[in-house]
């Protein structure tokens, strides 16, 4: 069986790969790739494999943008860390999914009800799961902002936000790079597109990255004050009734 491994992180491709080869030294790994655009360069200059494994997240966009872009014949087990996106779409179908991190036992599972699926007659597997992923699947959440500076529009990756806050009416973002921009609507429209695994409305003023906390010191009356990797104009204070779920999230309960 030829593999196809799409995964931008280089060690879990590597982890991947690896336990794809105990299991069954005969599976060839065709290709390891790393973005939307080389997937699809790929697809479009070779034959299509037996299987895909397939991150939904890469550097330069999601995976679903792959396959809206090229006709994939063959069916894709998804890696991924978002299992609400998933579950329910692909346990009735030919489509699987590995949950991160990955083991030999989610790998082998996967392969199994692979292997189970191709045996029953008159199974067209991968038509059973593509278009439940188009319509289905697509993250809810925005991941890019396109914002005006002068007379360019820059694209702002969700991920490298670090923070919205509310200067006065208006909502300003600050990347991780500590680039300021400025977005048109309100911090609750702002709030709704962004994941809230990711991201947390700390108070009425500010959204903010898990990734930019550096620490949270204890404050008086139960309240907790939140310091960020830069400097923000205020400090950023979570009161009581939210600190419980605050922390919560910050650990990633």
């Amino acid at each position: 069986m030829n593999v196809l491994i799409i995964e931008d992180e280089a060690r879990s491709a590597r982890e991947l790969e690896s336990i794809i080869n105990k299991i069954d030294p005969a599976i060839k790994i065709l290709a390891v790739l790393v973005s939307v655009e080389q997937s699809v360069a790929w697809f479009t200059n070779n034959p299509p494999p037996d299987l895909i494994f397939s991150d939904i997240q890469l550097a330069d966009g999601l995976s679903f943008d792959i396959y809206q872009s090229v006709k994939i014949t063959c069916p894709i087990i998804f890696c991924t860390a978002f299992d609400e996106y998933l579950m329910e779409a692909f346990d009735t179908n030919a489509i699987s999914y590995l949950l991160k991190p990955i083991n030999k036992d989610k790998v082998e599972k996967a392969l199994d009800k692979l292997k189970t699926l191709q045996k029953l007659p008159n199974q067209d597997i991968p038509a059973l799961g593509i278009e439940a992923l188009l319509r289905n699947l697509k993250s809810p959440y925005k991941s890019t902002f396109l914002v005006n500076s002068r007379e360019k529009i820059i694209p702002v990756h969700v991920k490298d936000i670090a923070y919205l806050c509310l200067d006065a009416t208006i909502v300003k973002v600050c990347t991780l790079q500590n680039h300021h921009y400025f977005l048109t609507g309100s911090m609750d429209e702002m709030e709704k597109t962004m994941d809230p695994e990711l991201f947390f409305r700390a108070n009425r003023q500010f959204l903010i990255n898990r990734n930019a906390v550096s620490n949270v010191e204890r404050f008086f009356s139960r309240k907790l004050a939140v310091k960020l990797i830069m400097e923000t104009t205020e400090t950023i204070m979570v009161s009581k009734v939210k600190a419980v779920e605050f922390l919560q999230w910050l650990e990633g309960a």
